[in-house]
């Protein structure tokens, strides 16, 4: 199913009913768009976002535990670890299980991964930046500061 929004004109309109207002509802179509934006720009780079997001955290966080990233990207303990394995399978990722602690992985880029990710963050970081249609840069930024306060993603996590 394409998920490409489209503009409502004057012959297609659809009541929407109480969803108009719903966060979750409009979070939802916001993501679809967003993701459809995402591959159209980025899928000749065969990136998919979340497995791209824990690169970039992991290049932010060498070492960082796997169930800690886990938690902060939101996602499931087994998805994470079938990620991570696949990335590992990719050469992208190694994985430590610390002496003093055997029931903790932790996570680093690869020589490999280190330059998976430096040869595509520009692009990723243009596509990000870049102001939806209908948007200003300044209403773009405010959603962005409102989806960081929504989340509870405080300027020491910046």
């Amino acid at each position: 199913m394409d998920a490409t929004l489209v503009r409502e004109t004057a012959g297609d309109h659809v009541d929407l009913g109480e969803l108009r207002d719903s966060l979750g509802f409009l979070m939802r179509l916001a993501q679809l768009q967003v993701f459809e934006n995402y591959f159209a720009a980025l899928g000749p780079y065969d990136m998919r976002p979340g497995e791209f997001s824990v690169l970039v955290v992991i290049s932010r966080n060498p070492g960082i535990r796997q169930g800690v990233l886990a938690n902060r990207l939101m996602i499931k303990r087994a998805h994470i670890t079938k990620m991570v394995r696949g990335l590992e399978d990719q050469g992208l990722v190694a994985r430590r299980i610390p002496d003093e602690d055997r029931r903790v992985v932790e996570l680093t880029l690869t020589k490999k991964g280190n330059a998976f990710v430096a040869e595509r963050i520009d692009v990723l970081t243009t596509f990000d930046r870049a102001v939806p249609e209908g948007m200003t840069r300044k209403e773009r930024d405010q959603l962005v500061h409102l989806l960081h306060k929504f989340l509870g993603l405080t300027e020491a996590s910046a």
